[in-house]
């Protein structure tokens, strides 16, 4: 698999954004985490659609506001509709200065919203869709939500009281931004606006590094703010555990050595011999190696006990590999490492799942950096980093 085709879902952001840019599509500041009861302050509570609009206005373009559900400048796909997560009214209005449109909604309870809102990006993801709601546009105030098609229309939003609600899971708010508690679990209200192609807000942060004694948080690589850690497993029943069904199949699972040691036309695995010598503790095989059919669904899973060790073999057999034309081959696995433990693939849909457990990527490719809103941490090994992000494209 050529590395610049390492995902088939990211690769697929530019037009998952576009489908739905309506509904989820520099200067200092302070994090602040409140109250889960604490919401955005004055002017976002409004009893019309027009007053919403007079808000909006004083960040943004905002024209012609309308209320006819066969508008044509609605979004293909809803959002939400009048009936349903207690919304009580909808429009739209067009950004002129952006060339794009706003919608709005009136709710008579924001924590329904909400939890509708939750529940759409969750059912996404479980349908296949694991980046939707990553670059959410959803503004929420007190009792309305608007939804801007352009992300220059949202950076101006993003000044406002206004809120940008998060729900996807794998979704961080970097350093200097606000980050407040939603009134459902598991979203995160902030005014940090994330974007797949890097024009949303910027990014302060940099790849934090525990030697240097920037390591607020106790566990390597972290960032000050916002991270949401690395996974970790004491063995490999409980990783195993940790993985099966939901994110790798391990109905067929063995620590043969030989078994190990399987490669196919489709599969290679990162770590090759003696897996000791990589600062590898106990491996295993998930996965169907051979037989009747061809080789298929392998990942190996790994408990490790040099992080370091394991990165620094990682990244070498990475360059060797990238040497010939900078792509990795492709049947190629990728690792993925949580704290102590690590998993090789080369299946996109996996490593998405993986990433959802807070598992990162080593990419170790030089120069390599990842667009505001992905993780972008310090690798154990010198050259390296570790990320959600896998570039896309040819």
């Amino acid at each position: 698999m050529h590395f610049k085709r390492i995902t088939t879902a990211l690769t697929t952001i530019a037009a998952l954004t576009a489908l739905t840019a309506c509904e989820d599509t520099g200067h200092d500041r302070t994090v602040e985490v409140t109250s889960p009861t604490a919401m955005p302050g004055k002017g976002t509570d409004v009893s019309s659609l027009e007053q919403a609009q007079a808000y909006v206005q004083g960040y943004a373009s905002c024209e012609k506001m309308g209320t006819d559900p066969n508008d044509s400048r609605l979004p293909l796909t809803d959002l939400t509709t009048v009936g349903k997560w207690a919304v009580t009214e909808r429009g739209v209005c067009s950004d002129r200065v952006e060339h794009g449109e706003l919608i709005f909604y009136l709710t008579s309870d924001m924590k329904a919203f909400q939890e509708g809102y939750k529940k759409r990006v969750l059912d996404k993801i479980a349908a296949g869709e694991a980046t939707y709601g990553l670059f959410s546009r959803v503004f929420v105030g007190k009792n309305f939500a608007v939804t801007p098609t352009e992300t220059k229309t949202a950076l101006k939003l993003s000044r406002s009281d206004l809120r940008i609600l998060t729900c996807n899971p794998t979704a961080t708010v970097p350093e200097g931004y606000k980050r407040e508690k939603a009134l459902v679990d598991g979203c995160v209200l902030s005014d940090f606006v994330g974007s797949a192609d890097g024009s949303g807000s910027p990014n302060f942060e940099a790849p934090r590094d525990p030697a240097a004694g920037d390591e607020p948080s106790g566990k390597p690589g972290q960032p000050a703010e916002g991270s949401l850690g690395l996974p970790r497993a004491e063995s490999l029943d409980e990783l195993k555990k940790m993985l099966h069904p939901n994110h790798i199949d391990c109905a067929n699972y063995s620590t043969d050595p030989d078994t190990l040691a399987v490669e196919s036309i489709d599969y290679r695995p990162v770590i090759t011999g003696d897996h000791r010598a990589w600062g590898v503790e106990d491996r295993a095989l998930c996965g169907y190696p051979a037989g009747a059919q061809r080789a298929h669904d392998l990942n190996w899973i790994d408990t490790v006990y040099d992080m370091t060790l394991l990165q620094n073999r990682a990244r070498d057999a990475q360059r060797e590999d990238l040497k010939d034309d900078n792509r990795l081959s492709f049947t190629a696995s990728l690792l993925l490492v949580g704290q102590n433990i690590a998993v090789e693939t080369n299946d996109p849909a996996v490593r998405n799942g993986l990433y959802q457990l807070q598992f990162l990527y080593l990419n170790c490719e030089p120069g390599f950096t990842a667009p505001a809103g992905y993780r972008l941490e310090k690798a154990s090994a010198d050259g390296c980093v570790l990320t959600n992000y896998e570039p896309g494209g040819n």
